[in-house]
C-alpha cells in the first residue's frame, strides 16, 4: 500500500512525519531518508497494533464526485509550442 506522509521541519535537518491516514503514527529521522525509512517502520508497527487490537482493513467506494465542479474542456492544441 501507498500512504500519504507529511514531513515537518525546523531546521531543514531534523524531520518529523505525520501519516494522515492513519492517525497516531507518526516518526522522525535525523534526515529526510532516515525519517522516510523510519515512518515505513512505523506504519508497519501501526498497522499490526490495530490487527492485533481486532482490528479487520477494509476498502470503501465512496462517490465524492459529485460534490466537483463539472470538468472543463480545454483545446490543447491552442497551448503555445516550446520546442
Amino acid at each position: 500500500m501507498k500512504f500519504t506522509v507529511v514531513l515537518h521541519t525546523d531546521d531543514g535537518r531534523r524531520y518529523g512525519v505525520t501519516v494522515p491516514d492513519l492517525p497516531g503514527c507518526f516518526s522522525v529521522g535525523d534526515s529526510m531518508d532516515e525519517a522516510l525509512e523510519s515512518v515505513r517502520e512505523a506504519i508497519d508497527l501501526h498497522a499490526e497494533t490495530l490487527i492485533e487490537d481486532g482490528g479487520v482493513w477494509a476498502v470503501v467506494d465512496v462517490p465524492v464526485e459529485r460534490y466537483f465542479d463539472p470538468a472543463e474542456k480545454i483545446d490543447i492544441g491552442a497551448m503555445p509550442s516550446f520546442f
